[in-house]
C-alpha cells in the first residue's frame, strides 16, 4: 500500500502531535521569551519570580490555550504542505540545483511553502497568545472590537518570519545529513545508521539554528502583536529602533532554552508517530524529515 493521501494524511498527523508536544513543554520559556520582547526591560528571572508569585504555573502557561487549539494545526500545516510542496515539485520536474554543491533548492521552496502554510494559520492564533502572554492581569479580557481589529496585526512580518524559520530548519536538517554521512558529527548525536541527527538532536539543534537565523524578525513580529507598540509603527520601523536600542536578540536566552527542550521532544515524538503509522500502513515516507 503506498497511497499517496495516506502518506500526507499520516505527515499531517504527526505534525500536530509535534505542535502539542511543543506547548506542553515549551509554553512557559516561551511566555517568558514573549514578555522580554513586547513588554519591558525586565530580566528574564524578574519576570519568572513575577509571574510564579502571582499567578503560579498558570501564570507561565500564560496564551497556552489558543496553541492548543491552534498549534497542533498550524504545525501540521508546516510539515504537511512542505511536504506536498517537494513531492509536486519533484513530480514535474521542476528544475533543481544546489547552491555550493549543499543548498538543495527544492528543499529551500519546500520549505517556503510550509513556512507560508503555518502562517496562515498561525497569524491569528499568535495574536491571541501574545496578548494573553503580555497581559498585566491573568484575568483582564480583550473585548471583542480590539480582537476584530488587531487580529490580523503582523501578518506581512509573521509570513517573513515563517517562511525564513521553517525554510532555514528544514535546509539545517539537510545540511546535518549531509554532514552526518560525511563523519563531521560526533556518532552520539547521530542515529543508529548515521545518515543524520538522532530525533532529539535535530530538533534541537536545527530548531536552533532557525531561530536564531530569524530572531531579530521574531521581536518586531511580537512588538507588533503585543499592542504595546504605536499601531502606525512599521516593522520596518520596529527593526531599525531594537538594531539602534541593542534589542535584536531581546528574550534570545529563554527563547533558545524553549526550542532546545521543547523542539527536540517535540521531535522524537514526530518521528515516533511518523515512523509507527508508517510501518502499521505500509507507507513509504515522504515528508521533509
Amino acid at each position: 500500500m503506498d497511497s499517496p493521501l495516506a502518506a500526507s494524511a499520516i505527515t499531517f498527523l504527526s505534525g500536530a502531535s509535534y505542535g502539542l508536544t511543543t506547548v506542553a513543554i515549551g509554553q512557559p520559556f516561551d511566555t517568558v521569551k514573549t514578555r522580554m520582547q513586547g513588554m519591558s526591560s525586565s530580566s528574564a528571572s524578574h519576570i519568572v519570580r513575577e509571574l510564579y508569585a502571582k499567578e503560579g504555573l498558570r501564570g507561565l502557561y500564560r496564551g497556552g490555550l489558543p496553541l492548543v487549539i491552534g498549534g497542533s494545526a498550524m504545525r501540521s500545516a508546516q510539515f504537511g504542505v512542505s511536504a506536498k510542496a517537494k513531492e509536486l515539485l519533484e513530480k514535474n520536474n521542476f528544475p533543481r540545483f544546489k547552491a555550493f554543491n549543499t543548498l538543495d533548492s527544492n528543499i529551500l521552496l519546500a520549505g517556503i511553502a510550509g513556512g507560508f502554510g503555518r502562517a496562515c494559520l498561525e497569524i491569528p492564533t499568535d495574536f491571541l497568545k501574545i496578548r494573553r502572554q503580555v497581559q498585566s492581569d491573568l484575568k483582564a479580557k480583550m473585548d471583542f472590537a480590539t480582537v476584530r481589529k488587531s487580529l490580523f496585526d503582523g501578518s506581512s512580518i509573521t509570513f517573513a518570519r515563517n517562511t525564513i524559520l521553517f525554510s532555514s530548519f528544514i535546509l539545517y536538517i539537510d545540511l546535518s545529513k549531509q554532514a552526518c554521512a560525511a563523519g563531521l558529527v560526533p556518532s552520539s548525536l547521530c542515529n543508529e545508521d548515521s545518515t543524520g541527527l538522532d530525533p532529539f538532536a535535530k530538533g534541537a539543534i536545527c530548531a536552533n539554528m532557525a531561530w536564531i537565523t530569524c530572531w531579530p524578525i521574531d521581536v518586531a513580529k511580537t512588538q507588533r502583536q503585543s499592542g504595546n507598540y504605536d499601531a502606525c509603527t512599521s516593522s520596518f520601523d520596529l527593526l531599525r529602533d531594537n538594531m539602534r536600542q541593542g534589542k535584536f536578540f531581546r528574550g534570545l536566552s529563554p527563547g533558545l532554552i524553549r526550542s532546545s527542550l521543547a523542539n527536540g521532544s517535540s521531535m522524537v515524538v514526530y518521528e515516533a508517530v511518523q515512523s509507527y503509522l508508517s510501518n502499521l500502513y505500509g507507507i513509504k515516507r515522504k515528508d521533509m524529515m
